[in-house]
């Protein structure tokens, strides 16, 4: 009966129609036979997106000494870990590294900076590589940045300079973010992704897994996505990083990781759902799995303080899965 229930609920998802609250609570159940799950998620993802994955790649521009205290983060000035520390990188080092992934075929390139948000001196500079990389790449890439919690006239100067796109997860359901973060809430994160959005980014916006939130934070973290109109949805499994508060949490374990990604795509049918941190290391063997859950796009490359997959691993990744390289812009409207 199950079967049919999920069956029912995935025409509906490939009409562009997500799965309710209630629904979604079902797909989570371990009476929801994974195998099921995945081969549904798929046919969703080849029917909104179609069979082609993207590849983006981040620069950690601006490393550690951060001020806030979020729990898993290497880069926080309150965790002792061993990730770098460094001031913003120069503005020509920043437009080799967008050269050098462009070159390689990734198709769009996050800027990203630690720290609550970034100076007015950062932006200024941040602003200037924007306008170099685009110089240099042209239509090639698709250029982003996360720089924190900024606000509407900021995120407007860096549109005005050729940013394409803006990152700023929510992380967890806004019920279980106190247990992570102090320092600021998750509805300042919110207000940047609206503040994005007005400013006329596109808007990428996803979670961190295995924080020991509930299935029903996940839901709530879909949901809240949903009404925010996020189509571009970066899912990080978490990396136990030495020093950090979450350093002895269990892992999740691959069915669990490859649930989460199939629930996404049935709550969120025309979302890019780009796997990022993390998932080498949980899904390992079972990385070709994640495509059939329904996973459109990935972050190839080292990721800001731990090291990721080359590009040609994940090239090769893509197609021995059955999947073509997607060399067209990233984000969509």
């Amino acid at each position: 009966m199950i079967e049919r229930d999920v069956e029912i609920m995935a025409m509906c998802c490939m009409d562009g129609h997500g799965v309710n609250r209630s629904e979604a609570q079902l797909l989570a159940s371990p009476e929801c036979p994974l195998d099921w799950l995945l081969a549904w998620g798929g046919r969703i993802r080849n029917t909104r997106i179609g069979k082609s994955v993207r590849l983006c790649s981040i620069v950690n521009a601006r490393s550690g000494n951060c001020s806030e205290d979020c729990a898993f983060c290497a880069q926080s000035a309150r965790h002792r870990t061993s990730a770098p520390i460094h001031s913003l990188l120069p503005i020509g080092k920043i437009v080799e590294t967008a050269k050098y992934a462009a070159a390689l075929g990734t198709t769009c390139f996050g800027i990203v900076s630690s720290g609550r948000r970034a100076t007015p001196a950062d932006l200024v500079s941040i602003a200037m590589a924007v306008e170099a990389i685009r110089n240099e790449c042209g239509s090639k890439m698709t250029i982003g940045a996360s720089l924190g919690c900024l606000d509407y006239s900021e995120l407007c100067y860096l549109k005005n300079a050729g940013l394409g796109h803006y990152n700023h997860n929510l992380e967890t359901s806004e019920s279980f973010y106190p247990r992570i973060c102090t320092t600021h809430t998750w509805e300042e994160r919110r207000r940047t992704v609206e503040n994005a959005r007005s400013a006329g980014l596109q808007v990428c916006s996803g979670g961190l897994f295995g924080l020991g939130e509930s299935w029903e934070d996940r839901i709530s973290l879909a949901l809240s996505l949903r009404d925010l109109k996020v189509t571009n949805v970066p899912i990080n499994f978490l990396m136990r990083i030495p020093g950090t508060v979450t350093a002895q949490r269990p892992s999740l374990n691959p069915d669990e990781a490859l649930r989460i990604i199939a629930l996404f795509r049935f709550m969120l049918p025309d979302a890019t759902i780009r796997i990022c941190g993390g998932r080498a290391a949980i899904l390992g063997e079972r990385q070709p799995d994640m495509f059939a859950a329904g996973a459109s796009a990935l972050l190839t490359g080292n990721y800001l303080t731990t090291p990721g997959v080359d590009v040609e691993t994940d090239k090769r990744l893509i197609t021995d899965s059955g999947f073509g390289l997607d060399n067209c812009e990233i984000f969509k409207q």
